[in-house]
């Protein structure tokens, strides 16, 4: 093989390689479907000039065949005007319009059974491409179906990438360490601007009030003794006391809370026990 051959051959083998990985099956389903149905019309073109032509040959057939019946009616009027030659004229015409009108029958009858075999290979030509449009819509959801499949695996295998990985984590701990950040800058906002201490004092309320209900339900509950009556204030009699001096009834005020709050903290001690 010469160098000019064997280079037309490697340019053809790239071009149609070309071609072929260029190729849109979707596409190319498409423009078959409608190359097929420009075939059927010219197919029924020509099964319709068919049928014409059938139709042209019967009624040529029939317009002989009428004509040579006219010719023998001329023949019986000859033979009834006792012109015996005017007769074998007419019927020698007679004759050859029988014998075109018989020719023409011939010729309709093969026309007819060409246009039958052309009407079955147009029905079987219409089937087909009605099955391909089917087989169409099939391929072109097995593509697609393809295709999608094909993303995934590669979305899969990108996925495995090890350095897909290693950058998901590195994302994650910088938004870890922003979180953390944020965190301590607002414990230091808090801790400057006196907000801790607030926080504690209302925590200590909060647990204050708690203790002080569960007292009063194991009270409720007979397992801590009652809490003891409160003293009955006894009347006294005011006076003014001297300037820089406590009352008396101040005193006893001051007994009583004081009282109290004995009572109290030994209840706690008990229930600690």
């Amino acid at each position: 093989m010469g160098i000019f051959a064997r280079l037309a051959q490697l340019i053809k083998s790239n071009l149609n390689d070309l071609i072929s990985r260029s190729e849109d099956p979707e596409k190319m389903l498409n423009q078959i479907v409608i190359d097929m149905n420009a075939q059927l019309i010219e197919a029924k073109k020509q099964v319709a000039a068919s049928i014409a032509d059938e139709k042209k040959l019967l009624k040529q057939t029939e317009q002989e065949l009428a004509t040579a019946a006219e010719w023998e009616r001329r023949a019986m009027m000859a033979v009834r005007a006792g012109d015996d030659a005017l007769a074998k004229e007419a019927l020698a015409r007679k004759r050859e319009h029988e014998e075109l009108g018989a020719a023409f029958r011939t010729q309709w009858e093969k026309q007819k059974a060409a246009v039958e075999q052309l009407k079955m290979a147009l029905r079987a030509l219409n089937g087909k491409i009605e099955e391909a449009k089917r087989k169409k819509n099939l391929l072109v959801a097995r593509k697609k179906r393809a295709e999608a499949q094909r993303a995934i695996q590669e979305t899969m295998s990108g996925l495995r990438d090890a350095s897909a990985f290693e950058a998901f984590d590195r994302m994650q701990n910088k938004i870890e360490r922003m979180e953390a950040e944020a965190e301590a800058t607002a414990e230091l906002h808090e801790e400057y601007s006196g907000d801790v201490l607030a926080h504690r004092f209302a925590e200590l309320e909060v647990t204050a009030g708690a203790d002080a209900d569960l007292t009063a339900l194991k009270r409720r509950m007979g397992l801590l003794p009652p809490e003891p009556p409160k003293a009955e204030p006894v009347p006294v009699r005011v006076e003014a006391a001297p300037e820089g001096m406590v009352s008396e009834a101040e005193q006893n005020e001051l007994a009583q809370a004081l009282a109290e709050l004995e009572a109290e903290q030994q209840a706690d001690l008990r229930m600690k026990k």
